[in-house]
């Protein structure tokens, strides 16, 4: 049974996620199931700010939603500098990226089924 809440647990905190960086203006947001692939997480989620500044304001603001809705404190690397930005918040990977640092890791296609990338 604890399977299922722990599903539940990811699949709400997943949507959270999708929702805040959608209303800070994340561009190119790619959700990518896990579930069977990985013990890492359930899901990872990569999208884009337009700037450092936008990349760092998108992780910041995320970290807070996620720490103050589910009381979980993200692992967080890269937002010093604003290029790259991981967000490990246990069920859910994300990464926000300025589009250049994006297009030259395109860690997508590590991910996705062929050719959907």
């Amino acid at each position: 049974m604890a399977g299922a809440t722990e599903g539940a647990t990811s699949d709400a905190l997943l949507a959270r996620i999708l929702t805040s960086l959608d209303d800070d203006k994340a561009e190119d947001i790619v959700q990518i199931d896990l579930r069977g692939k990985s013990a890492m997480a359930d899901y990872m989620v990569i999208c884009s700010g337009r700037s450092t500044r936008q990349v760092a304001a998108i992780s910041e603001k995320l970290i807070d939603r996620i720490k103050s809705e589910f009381g979980r404190l993200s692992k967080v690397e890269g937002k010093e500098t604003g290029d790259w930005v991981l967000i490990d918040t246990g069920d859910v990977i994300v990464h926000v990226f300025r589009p250049e640092v994006r297009e030259f890791y395109q860690i997508e296609k590590m991910w996705l089924p062929g050719g959907t990338a």
